[in-house]
Parts: structure tokens; sequence; C-alpha cells
């Protein structure tokens, strides 16, 4: 009748866990003392601790894993209920089974009397499924929705998140699935999350950890006493002698010896660096600098470190693996805040002096349709004129009429001239029959239908226009839309290049020194939210089934419109052949908007016949020449 003693899960493991020659490098007792950080870890996972959310990023090999082993044992023999460990696929959790779970129960008495053994008849011990009085374990992978749905959950371990797939079986994020489990147990559920960090932006555990009130482990130098969380930069060695590396205190700048580790860990605790907006949910992190003597030496990460060098692969390895730190991506956006600051003041004029043509990129959501409005220059040097917000959706005859009234406004040049939209590129994603038949309408001279595709592998930015079948009014019509084919991912590459150049001086403007061709100009009164989302994907790497790796864009945030009409802009100069000019077009331009043209070149220029009317501002006016007839050469006198 006695109960159970009230301990904590590094107790438990400390007196019942003993550590099989299958599954670690060090069979024998579990001795908590090896890894002094991970106590207060498997100490939040106790139920009486009030934590509901752990998340732990981690370099690899620190004891991650058997610290969430030592929580299914404890779970089984002291706080029994259902358990849910989730795994990156079925076939790694069947894996786990064997490799861990099974020897972890065999190896502890105290579980092998709960869970009958596989080969008993109705045992309730199979591969992917534990059963012990008062509660279940089971196995499963992210990418099975059937094995994410099959229970409801006390307890959740999902191990090494970041592999785990976009979807599973195409029903959702399989966190968010788990945890839907946990519902019904309220403040008494536990969700532990551990992992290997991965790419910045796509990290599932950097993402929860953040959230977190992000502790790390604070160790006190021996010299002076000083505490501090271990960073790789101050690991330092010798030019060429990884052999060599030593830790330099933050506060003495004495450098640590390695043997002193062992009493750094003992004497460490863990420290809370933020402010979590949940109460209940605490992150940890750590790298691979905390390994206890005789698994990971400074001097072997400063040899890994060294050797990754000159590999992007390699370097992106090793900040995972060995720093537990999320890897930044080479061709990553510029930072919204940077962008903020270099806002400027159009000087009371909506298109500055340079802005020769506009164009603009259209964006069709379900309940809106947002525009952006461009002006380009030579260089294809660009000013944000304005941004506008049409409520209503495709379904809204409304919202169409104020889109066509767009098509006539005019925005007035810095000299007086003023300027109709040149070509407007509108998306095709979103209810394409609708605006198939808005852009038959208008006629496709100012607008241009188009469709994005990904991949970099094209031999150009933008194809067509291709007939494409449109259904307009019910009435199937054949070749009735004319549409364009974007390669986004090149023009999202430009742009973001474009975004990171440098801006002259202040002595420079006054020496004469202009923008760099490509300058991308924002105004003043654009607000934040709007430069978030033009900066809201990121070029990552990817690897196919087939393991070969490629490039993609992929969304740092939900929101990305203003980067996609950024795109769709870009393209309307493409079609308009922004890039394909001649300097007598260029020329025409400058004269129609009264910009003060360059100093003309040497040779004389060919005289042109006088157009029977003045053109408007910003429509580009390049006369149709007369093909020449090709004479064969037997033919020639």
């Amino acid at each position: 009748m006695r109960p159970d003693p009230d301990l904590t899960v590094s107790e438990w493991a400390d007196q019942h866990r003993k550590l099989s020659s299958r599954a670690s490098a060090e069979p024998g007792q579990y001795r908590t003392a090896r890894t002094p950080y991970l106590r207060e870890i498997m100490d939040v996972l106790s139920p009486r601790h009030p934590a509901q959310r752990i998340s732990f990023m981690k370099a690899a090999q620190v004891g991650a894993t058997e610290a969430g082993n030592n929580w299914v044992g404890f779970v089984i023999h002291h706080a029994p209920g259902p358990m849910l460990a989730v795994l990156p696929t079925v076939e790694m959790a069947k894996r786990t089974s064997r490799g861990r779970i099974d020897p972890l129960i065999a190896e502890s008495p105290a579980l092998r009397e709960r869970v009958n053994p596989a080969r008993s008849r109705d045992a309730g011990n199979s591969m992917l499924s534990k059963e012990f009085p008062g509660g279940i374990l089971v196995l499963t992978g992210a990418n099975s929705a059937t094995g994410l749905r099959s229970m409801p959950a006390r307890y959740i371990f999902l191990d090494e998140v970041d592999a785990y797939p976009a979807s599973a079986d195409e029903e959702g994020d399989p966190v968010t699935l788990a945890e839907a489990r946990t519902t019904t147990f309220s403040h008494r559920r536990k969700v532990f999350m551990v992992s290997t960090p991965t790419i910045r932006g796509l990290s599932r555990i950097e993402r929860e950890f953040e959230a977190s009130d992000q502790r790390r482990y604070f160790v006190p130098c021996p010299h002076c006493g000083a505490m501090q969380w271990l960073q790789f930069e101050r690991l330092r060695w010798e030019k060429g002698r990884p052999d060599t590396a030593a830790y330099h205190c933050q506060g003495c700048e004495k450098p640590i010896a390695e043997h002193h580790k062992t009493q750094m860990l003992e004497r460490g605790e863990w420290r809370a660096t933020a402010v979590s907006a949940d109460p209940h949910s605490i992150g940890f992190h750590l790298s691979a600098l905390y390994s206890p003597l005789g698994w990971k030496s400074w001097q072997q990460i400063a040899r890994d470190w060294l050797a990754a060098q000159g590999s992007e692969e390699m370097l992106r390895a090793a900040r995972n693996t060995l720093l537990g730190e999320t890897w930044v991506e080479s061709g990553d956006a510029p930072e919204w805040q940077r962008l903020a600051e270099r806002r400027e003041a159009y000087a009371g004029a909506q298109i500055p002096v340079g802005g020769l043509f506009l164009t603009a990129g259209v964006d069709v959501q379900k309940d809106r349709i947002e525009i952006d409005v461009w002006a380009w220059g030579r260089g294809l040097e660009s000013w944000l004129v304005d941004h506008i917000v049409i409520a209503g959706g495709p379904d809204d005859p409304a919202c169409w009429d104020k889109l066509t009234a767009l098509l006539g406004r005019t925005w007035v040049c810095a000299n007086g001239a003023v300027m109709v939209i040149g070509k407007l590129a509108i998306d095709t994603g979103y209810e394409s029959a609708a605006v198939y038949a808005w852009a038959r309408a208008q006629g496709f001279d100012q607008v241009a239908p188009v469709k994005g595709l990904e991949g970099f592998n094209r031999a150009t930015p933008v194809s067509g226009p291709t007939f494409v079948d449109a259904t307009i009014g019910g009435k199937r019509l054949r070749r009735g839309a004319r549409l364009w084919s974007v390669a986004t991912a090149t023009f999202k590459t430009e742009t973001y290049r474009y975004l990171r150049l440098e801006r002259p001086s202040d002595e420079d403007r006054s020496l004469g020194v202009l923008d760099a061709p490509g300058t991308v100009h924002l105004p003043d009164w654009i607000d934040t939210e709007w430069l978030k989302q033009l900066v809201a994907e990121q070029l990552v790497t990817v690897r196919n089934k087939r393991g070969y790796a490629h490039p993609e864009w992929q969304k740092m945030r939900e929101r990305n419109e203003a980067l996609d009409t950024r795109v769709y802009a870009r393209a309307a100069a493409w079609i308009m052949g922004a890039d394909r000019w001649d300097e007598a077009t260029w020329r025409r331009l400058e004269a129609q908007a009264g910009v003060e043209t360059l100093p003309a070149p040497q040779q004389a220029a060919p005289t042109e016949q006088a157009a029977p009317a003045a053109p408007k501002a910003g429509t580009p006016t390049t006369p149709r020449r007369k093909r020449r007839a090709y004479t064969p050469n037997f033919m020639r006198d």
C-alpha cells in the first residue's frame, strides 16, 4: 500500500536506468552526472513541473535522445498514461523501437516487469506499440497522418522535428497534428520537442526555441569564476594547429584548458535569456562545446570546422551538428529593418526624376486585389510609386471595375509630365477564368496575364505569349487568352541582388556619383508589413528523392504579396522590352518625361521622321523598321 516515491525523471534514471551495449557507447548504470546539463531538462518533464511545451535545440550527440528515453521509462514506471513518440518516418520509428526502446525495457528490471515480452500471446507488445499498466506507448512516423491521429495522448515525444516532412499525407503539419492529440489533457500534458536545427526560417526547432524563454547553460570560468555560456567565437587556436584549441573566458580572456570542463559542467546552471510569450513554454539550447570529456573534444571541433572550409555543404553540416545553430543560405533576403532605414521622400512628386515608364504587378487574392506600381529608369533603376489594395475578390464586379479604372489613371513626374501604366501584369494562379475574362475585355496591349514557373534552368525569364483556352461567361473560347510564363526564381534573385546594392554616401553624391544600375528606391510612406512581405522568401538548397541538390525559393512567413507584385511588375517591364531597348528609345522616353538626357554619342544618329503627334510620357515609340529582303548568293550580281 506504500505509494511510489516522488522522483524526478533524472532521479529515476539514476536509480533504474541501465544502458545496453546495443544502444550506448558507455553501457551500465545511467549517470546524470556524466551530462549535468541534461538534469534540468529531464526534471521539467516530471509531472510536478508546470511546463507543458519543452523544446531542445542542440548539437548532435549530446545525449538528448537518451534524456527522452529516460522520460519514456519514467512514464511507464511512475506516471502511466497514453504516450506518443514521433520520428521523422515510420521506418525510423521501427528502427528506434528495435534499437532503443526494446533495450530500454529489457535492461531495466522496473520496466521489464511492466511490459510483457513481445513473444507472449496477446501481450500488447508489438514493434510500434508497448502496453503497460495504466497506459500505452505508440511509436509512429511524421509522414503518417493515420498514426498521428490514432489516439489521444498525454505525453508527446517529438524527436528530430526538423527532419519531419512539411505535411503528413497532405493533411497538414505533423507537429500540429500530433499536438492536437493532447487537447483533452489540458494542463497535465507534456510535449517534448528535440532536434538538431537546419535552415534559418524553415527550422521548426528554431521557431519553437525563439518563442520560448531561450535558456542557455552558463558555466563558471576556473580562473575568475565569471558565469558565461560557451560560444564558438571564443574557441581559438593557432593558425593551422587545431590541437592548440582552447576556450577563452569572456571575463578575464584567459585560455581555459579542456580538462577543466568536467568541473565547469558540474557547477553550471540554466538561465533564461528571453521572456516567453507562453509561461508554460520553455526552451533549451546546447552546442557541442559542452560535450563531456571523452566525447567531442574542443580540438576535434576545431578540426571539423577547418575541414569544412571551402564547402558550403560541409559548413552547413558543421554549423548544424557542432554549434546547434541554423544555417543561413547564400542569396538570403536582406533584413527588412535595413530597408526601412533606406526609405526616402520623393520631394512632392509621385514619380522621381529618372523614372521613365510605369508597370504594375497585380496579385489576385480571395478577398482582395493587391497592386504595386513601379517606375523604371535606365539600368532598370526602379522606384515604388503606389501601393493599392482593392477590397473584394474575383467574384465582385465592382472590384474589377476599380482595377479597370486604374488603367486610365495618371501619375505625375517630377518635371510635370503625366504617365499612365505602360504594362500591367496580372497573376492567373487564382481564379484564372475571371482573370482571362477581364484581361480579354481590356485588350492585351496594356494588360498581360502571367503565370509563375519554378526553377532556374530556363532559357529566358519570360516566355510567350502562349494562346490558351479560356472559359468566359460559361463559354469556352479556343485560344482565347494570351498567357506569359514567368520564371519567378530568376526575378526574385535579381530583386534581392538589387536590394543589397550599396548607396553612395552624401560626399559621393556631392561629387556627382549616381546610384548603381538596378538600385531599388522605396518611399517613406510604405509600412513595415510591406517591407516584411518583400523579403518574405529565402533561397534554400533542397534535395529531391534521388538525393540531387537544387536551389529553391521558400517562404519564411505566410504573406509575400509585395514580392510577388514586384516580380510581376518586373516581368511587365521585360515584356515591354526594357531589357532590349536601344539608346534611341531611352532618349525618347527621357524627352517625354522632360529629363535631361546623357551626352549624345559621337556618331551621327540616323534621321527620324517626325511623329504626327507628341506621345504621352512613359510610352516607348520605337519606329518599326522595314525588314530588309534577303537575297541568296546565287541571285546577287
